[in-house]
């Protein structure tokens, strides 16, 4: 498997942490309480990454992630005393839901810390599926650390997001639903935060396909599993719209079994992320959160590596704030060509700006905004800066307009965006 496990010393055989046995009761224990999501063939993205690319809907689950498969499994493995204690977990995304959501369907009493700083959109869905939350910290360890506090004070059980054999079962039964649904898939891109889920796909996937290659993805900003398995050292920390996967530090019995059965782990810039968060939506029609989308963005960012397989992609979640939502969307048109500001230098003279605008309406150009700078400039005082947000066909009709506005005697700079 990962390179780091083949340069290792053999470890003595001992019995898995979880079976395919395990995997499949799981997915009996969870049937029709969790939604067996579609996977589909997407035509577009197979034209767009040169692969044949089979997409898992798990954005389509009640909560809009695949977390509900791990709580689930883990909530309907306790007995009747240990549920009628209640359960605590640390979560500020999708695992909190997950666990709140089935928590009051099975009548189990649920509390979740969250960290001080989440948003408060998240705190609110949380506390809407019954459960009772504690903010506590400024981080996710904080609060990780103050819940297993209350699980002593209180005799509460703790689940764990990720680094738990129950909740790796149950996040496994998305691979039995893929390779049935898509017996074609020859690759498995699977993304990696805590581990949870590519552990639980893996563990699946050997026992049924050992032929199929499973490659792991993580944000660049968050290599913590990459650095674990590969022995290297790189920080995780930075704002990622991939929050679902921004983990500091992953799971010990995660990172056990990725050793024996992932591929490779990809690292996924962010600009990466946010076209394929685009893409799903122009696309698929669908929303994808960073986390999810991060599988497509890997396939983007290794076009050749996956060309001609049959790639399977794992869409995780769907949750994302809608403000993000709208920015990445918009910095995806300006990358595209679609979208830019153009700063143009010129007189502070009456009809300069209609020679402007006039040049605008010759290339078909839609002004959505004009901004005047008149005093914060290093211009001369008779000259003035101004900018202008507009949107175009395409990029060709931009750099048209640019070039017409350049042989009328402006001064023009795109004001660039990475």
């Amino acid at each position: 498997m990962l390179e780091a496990a083949a340069m290792a010393s053999p470890a003595p055989q001992s019995a898995p942490i979880v079976t395919l046995a395990e995997v499949e009761a799981a997915a009996r224990r969870i049937e029709g309480a969790v939604m067996h999501t579609p996977t589909l063939l997407s035509r577009t993205l197979s034209e767009v990454t040169g692969a044949t690319v089979y997409v898992k809907f798990e954005n389509l689950q009640f909560t809009a992630a695949y977390k509900e498969r791990g709580a689930l499994n883990k909530l309907l493995l306790m007995d009747e005393a240990t549920r009628s204690r209640g359960v605590i977990a640390a979560s500020a995304g999708n695992h909190a839901q997950a666990v709140a959501y089935h928590g009051r369907r099975l009548g189990v009493p649920v509390t979740i810390v969250m960290p001080t700083a989440t948003p408060t959109i998240k705190v609110m869905q949380t506390e809407g599926h019954g459960a009772q939350i504690v903010l506590h910290g400024d981080s996710f360890d904080d609060a990780y650390t103050h819940a297993l506090r209350l699980e002593q004070e209180r005799g509460l059980t703790f689940v764990h997001p990720f680094d738990d054999p129950q909740v790796i079962a149950g996040q496994g039964t998305v691979a039995l639903e893929m390779l049935a649904d898509a017996p074609e898939i020859d690759t498995l891109i699977v993304p990696i935060g805590g581990g949870g889920l590519v552990s639980g796909v893996g563990i699946a996937t050997r026992a049924l396909r050992p032929d199929i290659e499973i490659i792991g993805v993580q944000t660049e900003f968050y290599p913590s599993m990459y650095c674990r398995i590969s022995g290297k050292e790189l920080p995780s920390a930075g704002d990622t719209i991939a929050e679902g996967i921004a983990v500091k530090k992953p799971g010990a019995t995660t990172a056990e079994i990725i050793r024996g059965v992932v591929d490779d782990i990809l690292l996924v810039p962010e600009r990466d992320i946010e076209t394929a968060v685009s893409l799903y939506l122009q696309i698929e029609k669908t929303v994808a959160e960073g986390a999810g989308a991060s599988g497509l963005a890997a396939l983007l960012s290794h076009r050749e590596r996956f060309a001609g397989r049959n790639v399977g992609l794992i869409l995780t979640g769907g949750n994302i704030d809608t403000r993000l939502l709208a920015t990445v969307l918009l910095r995806d048109l300006a990358r595209s060509g679609r979208m830019a500001r153009l700063r143009i230098q010129l007189q502070d003279v009456p009809g300069a700006l209609f020679r402007v605008v006039r040049l605008f309406d010759e290339h078909r150009v839609n002004i959505i905004e004009v901004y005047h700078q008149r005093v914060f400039t290093t211009l001369p005082a008779k000259d003035t800066s101004i900018e202008i947000e507009c949107e175009a066909r395409d990029a060709d009709q931009l750099k048209a307009l640019v070039d017409g506005l350049g042989q009328a005697g402006f001064n023009v700079q795109p004001v660039e965006i990475h």
